[in-house]
């Protein structure tokens, strides 16, 4: 039964209506002011439609459709009026009424509004219960899900669980924000390994000195500061499942370590003489293009056909666009009880707004608008920094050519340092250095950031202005000639090995 409001200051009107409205079949609440109607449309069912007199004591007709678009987005509100007031019929559009009727109502006229406009909402409400009933999902824990509406992604999820089941390496591909790490803990979950640990490990945000400690562990003594042995994270996660994302950031000779694992399921730690056997399933991610990292030379080719016995491709955002609105409410609802707010009903506006905006950040960028929706219930998108489908050009100066006839994998090395360089450089300069907002928007923790900073010198203004100290001649002299300070000196190589971070797996 579609549910009707009658907003009202005189009794016998809204006796009236209510009498009228029953006998046509409609359910009918009423209310004699502003400060009532709000309240009876937080309550469940929440009316579809509502005829909200414009002049009553208190709080007036407009204010109370201002306040009642935020409760209710979604309802069609008639308004009624016995004063001729255009300009308050205007304001009243602007706010959000969809038709105002005049005092004393037509009996026909006012039916003719009702039924249009509640068919219309009623119409709304099983075209959501259809969109809804198509959907698959499944929950993850800790806020986390997995929601598959368009084809593409429901013939993954479908691959996924026949791969799930077989205990081999899985490359999950696609752009920055579209879900890999969810679909590694869904092969995972649906493995013969689901009661064994998960870890994901990003190769970007830890420090190439000390991936490979992290990743493969040392023996005491292995270097400066390694009072005992340490297992690494495949130890950690022996018997289990461990995700290496970004994997196309790891350094070539680790690489070859890699591969051993997968080979062999065995290794070396750091300083060790003896091998390590583990028994764990590799997943790998990435968001670049895999063949072209192979062809630059940042991704092995034997490890690439390892690791791509089974291949997960996910599509963007933009590309599965029945997925957006879906994913705003899950997102709303999980995230309602994290910030202790009601969920607000998605408008129409907003919902016109979600399924035209481009989303190069994918689901990132989509819960980011989902938390200002809810918390300041703000219906803009951020511009996007590059179109769908439009390729980014350079405006700054292009790089140096090398000769030819020199080593491939140098000058790789060479031009991913320059665009290292370049991407840290613009990130500070764009949050004015503050280093832990750009870290934020680069994607990597604090303390790379700051380690990277050093390593291809970038300083900010502020230290370029303070002149460094000059120790004296006999002090320099002192530094110069203390092995300690050489490189390889105990002091040096302690630094070397604590300028990176522990990082803990989530």
């Amino acid at each position: 039964m579609t549910e009707l409001l009658v907003v009202d200051d005189d009794p016998m009107m809204l006796r009236y209506v209510r009498s009228l409205l029953q006998g046509e079949g409609y359910g009918v609440r009423t209310a004699g002011n502003g400060q009532e109607a709000l309240r009876e449309m937080q309550k469940a069912p929440q009316p579809s439609m509502v005829l909200l007199d414009m002049v009553m004591p208190g709080m007036d007709g407009l204010e109370t459709l201002d306040q009642m678009r935020a409760v209710a987005p979604n309802a069609y509100v008639v308004m009624l009026s016995g004063q001729h007031d255009p300009a308050g019929i205007v304001q009243a559009m602007k706010l959000g009424a969809a038709d105002y009727l005049a005092k004393p109502v037509d009996e026909e006229l006012l039916l003719g509004a009702v039924r249009r406009y509640a068919g219309e909402a009623k119409g709304k409400q099983e075209a959501r219960k259809e969109e809804e009933s198509e959907l698959m999902c499944e929950e993850l824990g800790g806020g986390k899900f997995f929601l598959a509406a368009a084809p593409a992604m429901k013939k993954l999820y479908e691959q996924l669980l026949r791969i799930a089941r077989v205990d081999m390496p899985v490359l999950i591909t696609g752009e920055s924000g579209t879900g890999k790490e969810i679909i590694a803990q869904l092969l995972h979950t649906h493995s013969p390994r689901s009661k064994r640990s998960f870890l994901k490990i990003n190769c970007a945000a830890i420090p190439e000195d000390l991936l490979e400690s992290e990743l493969f562990g040392y023996e005491a003594g292995a270097f400066t500061g390694a009072g005992k042995a340490k297992p690494g994270y495949f130890e950690q996660c022996d018997r289990g499942t461990i995700l290496l994302d970004e994997i196309g950031e790891m350094p070539s000779r680790l690489q070859a370590k890699l591969l051993q694992v997968l080979q062999e399921q065995s290794f070396f730690r750091l300083g060790g003489k003896s091998p390590v056997k583990v028994d764990v399933r590799i997943l790998a991610a990435t968001n670049v293009d895999v063949k072209l990292a192979v062809e630059q030379g940042r991704l092995r080719l034997d490890l690439y056909y390892r690791l791509n016995g089974f291949n997960l491709c996910l599509p963007p955002l933009r590309e599965r666009r029945e997925e957006i609105v879906p994913l705003f409410r899950s997102f709303m609802k999980h995230m309602a009880v994290t910030v202790h707010q009601p969920e607000r009903p998605l408008s129409d506006s907003m919902r016109h707004k979600l399924l035209a905006h481009a989303w190069p950040g994918n689901l990132r960028e989509l819960h980011n608008v989902v938390k200002r929706y809810l918390v300041l219930g703000e219906e803009s998108l951020p511009g996007s920094p590059v179109a769908a489908g439009e390729v980014h050009k350079p405006t700054g100066p292009r790089r140096r050519k090398t000769d030819a006839g020199g080593d491939l994998k140098q000058i790789v090395r060479e031009l991913k340092g320059e665009a290292e360089a370049e991407a840290i450089r613009a990130a500070l300069e764009k949050t004015q250095w503050r280093r832990k907002d750009a870290a934020a928007l680069l994607g990597i923790c604090y303390k790379a950031l700051i380690y990277k900073s050093r390593q291809y010198g970038i300083i900010s203004p502020r230290e370029k202005a303070v002149p460094p100290v000059i120790p004296a001649k006999g002090a320099r002299r002192m530094l110069a000639e203390d092995p300690a300070t050489k490189p390889g000196g105990r002091f040096s190589s302690a630094m070397a090995v604590g300028s990176g971070e522990r990082h803990d797996v989530p």
